[in-house]
């Protein structure tokens, strides 16, 4: 996977977006809000090449349950395949 060339993600009034640039991306019947976790994992893999377990491994070093336990691999996964389905959908991601 890779995310597409032309989406960038932007803060925009307090809101993390993803902007379309460049005159073939223009389409603003999909704009494309990012919460904190969807952000962090976009700003990661932009401009590389990335799987599913990279997003997993993201969010697994990145977050914990509590402030002793890291965030569990299996969930992270479910999160992370929930994210890339949105992402795939929403077009700004090439397989």
């Amino acid at each position: 996977m890779k995310a597409k060339k032309g989406f960038n993600l932007r803060e925009i009034c307090g809101e993390q977006i993803i902007v379309a640039e460049g005159r073939e991306n223009i389409d603003f019947t999909n704009i494309i809000s990012m919460n904190e976790s969807s952000a962090l994992l976009w700003r990661s893999v932009q401009g590389k090449e990335f799987t599913l377990d990279d997003l997993a491994d993201i969010l697994v070093e990145n977050y914990m349950i509590d402030e002793n336990t890291p965030l569990d691999r299996e969930r992270a996964l479910k999160d992370s395949k929930a994210m890339l389905e949105k992402w795939i959908e929403a077009g700004i991601v090439e397989e």
